[in-house]
């Protein structure tokens, strides 16, 4: 790129900087004053001209200054070339916070609450698609000599607790039997491959265990199906009223998206590698109702992506700051997961 064009990217970020940091129009004389540039008022005001033809930049009202465009926006990230790093601090008392989770359910509130913490935005964090996980394994476990306990146990962290009643008494050596048999068809498979084989098994299954293998699977085929209304995680949204300046006339718009979930999955559908950040900014949001707000939203999990998760807040955020923290909880969601 020549000379002038990075000139005026670097008054273009100069721009960014100030208007997320201060939401108010920035002048040509302020960049001098505060950015280091090496260059005349007069340089930068033909910059800002320039930027403003080319619409990054935008005069919000006569004898104001400007602020960035969703294109203006877009290119700033897009160059980025550095991104904010956590200060040790604040990556300890991630990883704290988070290792302390009891169970996936836990985790995954704790993120919603650390990531809305950190960026001051919304977070939202979708629970692991039931349709990319394998049985890790069945655990059965006798409550009476009628009654079990099954819980079931994904790879990628999630566990499901069912009861049995079974009608009848079982021995001790058939619930052992009952265990073998259900992990045999089930362990090391996805779960909607699980699921059919275990509908299989009644059919299979010696007389005695018949009975109580029928019960069993039919809990268990319930237990493999997608819980729609486990599909996500959201906090921090009062952080969006703390400027409501930046939604003119849409923040309730943007509320009422935000309780749809279908709304918020479709924006963390691009997460689709873990560690690859995606944003959308402004009109880049396919969602009417979402067009005055960024998301930056990435894949967690290690070897394979297990949900999504991120941010929703206005197109004046702090990119770089934001990015790093959504990117830092992602990883250790991701390690936390794959060690349970």
């Amino acid at each position: 790129m020549a000379n002038a064009d990075e000139r005026r990217f670097d008054v273009l970020r100069a721009i960014v900087a100030d208007y997320v940091s201060n939401q108010e129009p920035v002048g040509s004389k302020a960049i001098v004053e505060r950015h280091n540039l090496g260059v005349s008022s007069a340089t930068v005001r033909n910059d800002m001209a320039t930027l403003e033809e080319e619409g990054y930049i935008t005069q919000p009202h006569t004898s104001a200054g400007r602020v960035p465009t969703d294109k203006g926006y877009r290119l700033f990230v897009d160059r980025l070339s550095e991104i904010k790093p956590l200060s040790t601090a604040e990556r300890k008392a991630i990883t704290t916070f988070l290792d302390s989770g009891t169970d996936l359910d836990d985790v995954l509130r704790r993120s919603v609450r650390l990531l809305a913490q950190l960026t001051r935005q919304v977070a939202v964090v979708q629970y692991p698609m039931l349709t990319n996980a394998k049985v890790r394994h069945l655990e059965v476990v006798p409550l009476t000599p009628a009654r079990l306990m099954l819980v079931l146990i994904a790879d990628n962290g999630r566990v499901d607790q069912r009861t049995v009643d079974l009608g009848d008494v079982v021995s001790e050596a058939d619930v052992t039997r009952l265990r073998t048999v259900l992990n045999t068809a089930m362990s090391g498979r996805r779960l909607n491959e699980a699921a059919a084989r275990v509908a299989e098994l009644p059919d299979q299954a010696p007389g005695e265990l018949r009975d109580a293998l029928i019960r069993v699977t039919t809990v268990l085929v319930e237990s493999l199906a997608e819980h729609p209304e486990e599909r996500l995680v959201l906090g921090g949204t009062a952080n969006l009223t703390r400027n409501v300046a930046d939604f003119p006339g849409s923040l309730r718009q943007v509320l009422e998206a935000l309780e749809e979930q279908v709304v918020v999955l479709k924006l963390l559908a691009a997460a689709r590698n873990p560690g690859a950040i995606t944003v959308r900014i402004g009109e880049e949001n396919e969602d009417e109702q979402m067009r005055s707000t960024s998301v930056v939203s990435i894949g967690y999990g290690q070897d394979m992506v297990l949900g999504g998760m991120g941010v929703v807040g206005p197109t004046r955020m702090d990119y770089p700051g934001t990015i790093a923290a959504v990117r830092a909880v992602a990883n250790y969601v991701g390690q936390i997961l794959h060690g349970r």
